[in-house]
């Protein structure tokens, strides 16, 4: 039996190859406004994608690592990625909507509200991509503290090792929030003066090296229960993290797809996780042809444009059969999903749309209509998510 694929797009500005704003299509004057995200938002909802994620940090893009690049010939800002989503779901009414907010210079309060609030907007559409702020000039921005990482070796394996822990705990603050009001914990009983039935808001009262947050939260508990959070994985410590506290991992296989799968659920074992597997999708860079111009044709005029595409997830060029190709191949080998990173958005979202989809959908690797509406059922993860504060109220007969 065919297996069907979950798909989604990764939205970062003009796209993910540097030169991708001087293409024609790009209009880099909108990259700042809030119809150019709608558009692109509506036009993924149109391809019956399951979720879109909006790329984020505190610091400026930069082709180095762990410090600014001081490029001026690519682009360079972000607007926030939460409010963009929050400005994104109300004109769209499927598609799941995953902003990056990151927790290393952020409190957990905070950030947990916000989702919780999209998840509010959207109306159970809602998903959060932790992230961590290694570099030094993230924290000059802020602040509050030093941190700075400036390679990955032995010598910053333990601070490494503290960044994802304090992301951990804010995540697992994150989710003690979401549950911290039952379901039912609102009354609105003008009849009787009672909004709130007090015993079904509950504190938290968690105690972590980072964090000391009493709650509860100042939202009720979201439409989804638990919003989906998902991570970006490249190496053991993340895939650790991911298996503490995510739904769903971004992965970035190239011919080592066994491998990653292998390490995923190493971990797994490893911090003995119960209940949902992680959700394991692979990115993809794609390039699709066009009318008038190869894939191929196309990423050697934008790298010849300026610095050439270089990334950490496989990219594919070609045709809407050949990515096709590549999607089916890692759903063989046991992925329950792809985000694609549209090389330039302007051209390759609307040729996944309009090509890529329909030739996923030939094959029966893509759905048809959306079948569910929310995030976590797009994903197939558990929709009836169990409160951890609410007790058991059953009545004798």
């Amino acid at each position: 039996m065919t297996q069907r694929i979950r798909l989604g797009v990764a939205l970062d500005g003009a796209g993910w190859h540097p030169s991708a704003w001087r293409e024609p299509s790009a209009r880099p004057a909108e990259l700042f406004e809030p119809g150019y995200w709608v558009e692109q938002a509506q036009l993924a909802e149109a391809a019956l994608l399951d979720y879109l994620t909006i790329d984020d940090s505190l610091s400026l893009q930069s082709s180095l690592p762990f410090e600014p690049d001081g490029r001026a010939d690519e682009v360079r800002g972000r607007l926030d990625a939460v409010l963009v989503a929050s400005r994104i779901a109300p004109v769209t009414t499927r598609v799941g909507i995953v902003p990056v907010a990151t927790v290393t210079h952020t409190e957990p309060f905070h950030v947990s509200k916000a989702i919780a609030t999209l998840d509010f907007v959207s109306e159970g559409r809602a998903g959060w991509q932790p992230r961590t702020s290694p570099r030094r000039d993230e924290a000059g921005h802020v602040g509050r503290r030093e941190v700075g990482i400036d390679r990955v070796d032995e010598t910053t394996a333990a601070a490494i090792d503290d960044l994802f822990a304090e992301a951990a705990d804010a995540v697992e603050v994150a989710r003690r929030l979401w549950d911290s009001w039952e379901d039912d914990a609102e009354i609105r009983d003008v009849a009787t003066d009672r909004f709130l039935d007090a015993e079904k808001v509950h504190r938290i009262d968690f105690e972590g090296r980072w964090f000391s947050v009493r709650g509860p939260a100042i939202v009720p508990r979201p439409p989804q229960g638990q919003p989906v959070v998902a991570a970006l994985a490249h190496a053991p410590v993340a895939y650790r993290f991911a298996a503490a506290g995510a739904d769903v991992v971004f992965t970035t296989p190239h011919d080592d797809a066994a491998a990653v799968l292998s390490e995923v659920r190493d971990a797994e074992r490893a911090i003995g996780r119960s209940g949902d597997p992680l959700r394991v999708h692979a990115d993809l860079v794609v390039l699709l042809d066009g009318a008038d111009e190869s894939a191929a044709d196309r990423l050697a005029r934008l790298d010849a444009l300026g610095r050439p595409l270089a990334s950490d997830a496989r990219v594919v060029a070609g045709s809407a059969a050949a990515v096709a190709d590549a999607i089916e191949e890692l759903g063989a080998s046991g992925f329950d999903g792809v985000r694609l990173r549209p090389a330039v958005t302007t051209d390759d979202l609307p040729r996944i749309a309009a090509d890529l989809v329909p030739e996923l959908q030939r094959r029966g690797l893509f759905h048809h209509v959306y079948e569910t509406e929310t995030l976590r059922g797009h994903l197939g993860l558990a929709t009836d998510v169990p409160n951890r504060y609410a007790r058991n109220r059953s009545t004798a007969a």
